[in-house]
């Protein structure tokens, strides 16, 4: 497979889990975190660097943007649940 087509896939698979990441947000970052060793927040800081290492400057706050599919605290207050045993 020729480079241009592996990054195509890898492209096309990281849209496929963020849309998935999206669409479900019943599934809280902890439960991502105590689970797969990531979240969403996890990906945006990978988001940002992987912009930063070609050259395109994507501030954190931006990179969230891009993997909550709108303004993180936006996304926290309409979907963020307490943890079992907080209060809000």
């Amino acid at each position: 497979m020729d480079e241009t087509t592996r990054a195509a896939i890898e492209a096309a698979a990281f849209r496929r889990l963020v849309e998935h990441l999206q669409t479900h947000t019943e599934v809280q970052n902890i439960d991502l975190m105590e689970l797969a060793g990531f979240c969403r927040n996890c990906l945006a800081k990978w988001y940002s660097a992987a912009a930063v290492e070609h050259g395109v400057d994507i501030d954190y706050e931006t990179a969230r943007e891009a993997i909550y599919g709108m303004p993180y605290d936006e996304w926290k207050a309409r979907y963020q649940t307490p943890r079992t045993g907080e209060t809000t």
